[in-house]
């Protein structure tokens, strides 16, 4: 019985370290693996970067027609609307305001 119990501690030894060793390596692999994550991430958000916004469409021109007040009250909205979606910086619908009303 002696050399039965002296065999099972044995096995139950071994098999403890061989887990204990097992997560081991598991947790370093993890911790491996989730700092190329994070590296690989600040690389991804380095390139995907804000480019600097492309310069506004120019303001298209005044129709000539009879109502051509009509049609500047429109061209005047849709400055308005760029200005508001921060295509137009306010520098930049002052003077297409002025052009469009001179």
């Amino acid at each position: 019985m002696p050399g039965l119990l002296r065999g099972v501690a044995r096995t139950a030894v071994i098999s403890g370290t061989a887990t204990a060793v097992s997560n081991r390596v598991s947790r370093r692999q993890a911790g491996r693996w989730a700092e190329q994550d994070r590296q690989r991430q600040m690389v991804y958000e380095q390139e995907a970067a804000p480019v600097a916004p492309a310069p506004p469409p120019p303001a298209p021109p005044a129709p000539v027609a009879a109502d051509d007040m009509t049609a500047k009250i429109e061209q005047l909205k849709q400055l308005g609307d760029l200005k508001v979606q921060g295509v137009l910086t306010e520098e930049e619908f002052q003077a297409q305001k002025r052009r469009i009303l001179a």
